[in-house]
């Protein structure tokens, strides 16, 4: 009998959109057709001058390679110090992925993590960290404190701000605490900050600011995105920052993997960094669709929680997510179940604010009745 991979079913939970389906449905046969906000994908078009570059480049009949072109590497390593205020980053401190799912789900792997190895997130949280530890054969854990994690068997610690789903930002002295623990106990400590540039009613910090990490970039890596900033969630553009040994080692392994950016697609990257006024109007767009819908919320009966920062408003009436999912979804409106994020969010629901203007005005609409 030839060999068969275990069943995905026994190693990893339910593809938490899949059961989504049927409030789907009731929602795209409103008559004025449904507004999705249950993903956070951008709508918007790409930036011109993106689009120039990736054409650019598209005459690239050669492989690219794993670390990027000197340009891709002075591209992140300039914008990680002009953006995250980090100091002395060299192309040692950079390394592109194909985008930051890919590389939440497998870093686990590519660590070399397995069983008896833990794999520590927040309680609520993008459901991929718990997928990373499972398909590694990790054990994945919990916390409400990092700082409170029993550190036995803990390889890998995942902080997440700002967060997906609640938008909540962690302040630098909660950076720091983070950081001091998981250096003192000898644990990766790897930061997801995709949402950074999208802070409302708080300034997002990155782990590796100076006055989080005093400069020392030991033990830790960030991890970075291109698909909400810069509306390249098409283009899976991505990359980490951080710690030269560890990246390097990560390098290593991924050149074996041919896990490689399109040459194009470097070369967009190159162009989405280097420029600040695309990513400054798209969060004037985000800034009135989340105020229209904010307001809109609050008026049919939502509390918003959290919600300072990310493309996410966290929000509940005080009963069960699948409750509010249904009675949205009778209004033509589909957001996601809190409870994709974990058992804590099972009374809120998270919506997403990325749907076009015109989507988002017949949401309001509907919820003004």
């Amino acid at each position: 009998m030839p060999a068969v991979p275990a069943r995905v079913s026994d190693r990893l939970p339910v593809f938490p959109w899949d059961r989504l389906e049927p409030y789907k449905a009731t929602a795209a046969a409103h008559p004025d057709g449904i507004v999705d906000l249950s993903v956070g994908t951008p709508v918007d078009p790409v930036p011109a001058l993106i689009r120039e570059a990736l054409t650019g480049a598209a005459d690239s009949p050669g492989y690219p390679t794993v670390w990027g072109t000197p340009a891709l590497r002075d591209a992140l390593a300039g914008w990680v110090e002009r953006r995250l205020g980090a100091t002395a980053v060299a192309h040692a401190n950079v390394l592109p992925v194909v985008g930051s799912k890919e590389l939440v789900a497998s870093l686990p792997t590519q660590l070399g993590l397995g069983p008896g190895d833990r794999v520590a997130f927040p309680r609520l949280a993008y459901p991929t960290y718990e997928v990373g530890a499972r398909l590694a054969g990790a054990e994945p854990v919990v916390y409400d404190d990092p700082t409170e994690l029993d550190p036995t068997g803990l390889r890998l610690l995942w902080l997440n701000s700002p967060s997906n789903p609640t938008g909540r930002v962690l302040g630098k002295d909660e950076l720091r605490a983070a950081v001091g623990w998981a250096r003192e106990h000898g644990v990766l400590l790897v930061s997801d900050e995709c949402y950074l540039e999208l802070g409302w009613e708080a300034e997002p910090v990155s782990v590796l600011h100076p006055e989080v990490c005093d400069g020392d970039f030991t033990g830790l890596i960030a991890v970075h995105s291109l698909s909400k900033r810069s509306n390249l969630a098409g283009y899976r553009a991505a990359f980490l920052a951080g710690d030269a040994e560890i990246l390097g080692e990560l390098l290593r392994l991924r050149k074996h993997g041919g896990l490689m950016v399109p040459a194009p697609v470097q070369a967009a990257t190159v162009a989405a960094l280097g420029d600040d006024t695309h990513v400054a109007e798209q969060r004037e767009r985000y800034a009135r669709r989340r105020s229209a819908l904010r307001a809109a919320l609050e008026g049919y009966g939502f509390r918003i929680e959290h919600s300072e920062a990310s493309l996410y408003l966290w929000a509940t009436r005080d009963e069960p997510c699948w409750d509010t999912v249904g009675a949205l979804a009778e209004l033509g409106i589909l957001v996601a179940p809190g409870d994709f994020y974990g058992t804590a969010g099972a009374r809120n629901v998270r919506i997403a604010f990325t749907a076009t203007d015109e989507r988002v005005e017949a949401a309001v609409r509907r919820l003004a009745g």
